[in-house]
């Protein structure tokens, strides 16, 4: 609701990464903590949001999920025209803002995401849509140590990890059509929920996302990698829709299959491709690193992407990738 601040007729905004951790970190902190806002989301690999809003009518303004890396420009113009950023995530955040109007909860940790960070931040008090927010991020061991308090069952449980996949599944995507719900959207229907678990009986978005990702991941698994040896696989896969949809899904569930090995998933585009890095899960390390070599590229140490490669940059890519993960990279490791 605007409200008067000095001579500025300013709203609150929550900004949010559009994948299952972003969803579920905001859906935890509106549940505690519910406010009247603004929404400001997108297709997971749209990192910087805050270039969306208008620095002059920002009041309260809250992040969850998005590099700061990627934003420092437009948060650094919020503050200085007077909103007061509340700020969650576990991405490199590169050099923070010292900012009175600035409090960030920023942990790099790899066994950490932002649903954990803001559930710290809550004491538990949501803490069944961090398990989901977790289990979306592909910290399975994560999602289960903070899920033990709860005293689910291990089918409970699983139900809890297949929604925080479908909604992870749903946030990817070149563009929003590529979509089966727009994040904003998918929101606003869980923000009925305190329960996942009555969420999940009772709207019917958990089957079709269910259906689609059961869909979509059958086509991927028909794929063979382009490239493997006995530290890494990359594949391609096909300038899809579906494709697009299932590539971060993808790479999180060959990285649990073979979680001593390190996954690219390159989705062709008009030009060039859309990139997906999975670190080992054994050793959830350098995955940000490698794509930041790369324009477009970012991400976290266990898993990274780049928004487009060019064709040109495949053979380079394919080198550093082998090198941070592979054969080259077993001298230094120890």
């Amino acid at each position: 609701m605007p409200t008067a601040q000095g001579l500025r007729l300013v709203d609150d905004y929550d900004v949010f990464n559009g994948d299952a951790d972003g969803i579920c970190a905001l859906h935890q902190l509106r549940l505690i903590e519910p406010r009247c806002t603004r929404l400001v989301t997108g297709p997971k690999r749209e990192i910087a949001l805050l270039a969306r809003l208008p620095p002059q009518e920002a009041g309260r303004v809250t992040v969850l999920d998005l590099a700061l890396a990627q934003n420092t420009q437009a948060l650094q113009a919020l503050l200085e025209e007077g909103a007061e950023v509340l700020y969650f995530d576990h991405h490199d955040p590169g050099e923070v803002p010292s900012h009175p109007r600035l409090t960030a909860y920023l942990d790099q940790r790899p066994e950490t995401c932002t649903s954990l960070i803001v559930d710290h931040y809550l004491k538990g008090r949501a803490r069944a849509w961090a398990v989901v927010g977790a289990f979306g991020d592909n910290l399975d061991a994560s999602a289960r140590r903070a899920a033990k308090p709860l005293d689910l069952t291990e089918p409970d449980l699983k139900r809890l990890r297949e929604l925080g996949i479908y909604l992870n599944y749903n946030g990817y995507g070149e563009r929003l059509e590529d979509l089966y719900f727009p994040p904003d959207e998918l929101y606003l229907r869980l923000r009925l929920y305190a329960d996942p678990l009555a969420f999940i009986a009772e709207d019917l978005v958990f089957g079709q996302l269910e259906a689609g990702y059961h869909e979509d991941m059958a086509r991927a698994r028909s794929v063979q990698p382009v490239y493997r040896d006995d530290r890494c696989r990359l594949f391609i896969l096909p300038n899809a829709p579906w494709a697009r949809r299932v590539s971060g899904v993808f790479a999180n569930a060959l990285a649990q299959a073979d979680p001593n090995l390190a996954h690219a998933i390159l989705i062709q585009l008009d030009e060039g491709f859309l990139v997906s890095v999975r670190a080992p899960l054994n050793r959830p390390y350098g995955a940000g690193d490698l794509c930041r070599r790369f324009p477009t590229g970012g991400g976290r140490a266990g898993a990274g992407g780049i928004n487009h490669l060019p064709e040109s940059d495949y053979e380079g890519f394919l080198v550093a990738f082998r090198s941070a993960f592979g054969v080259f990279s077993q001298a230094g490791s120890g």
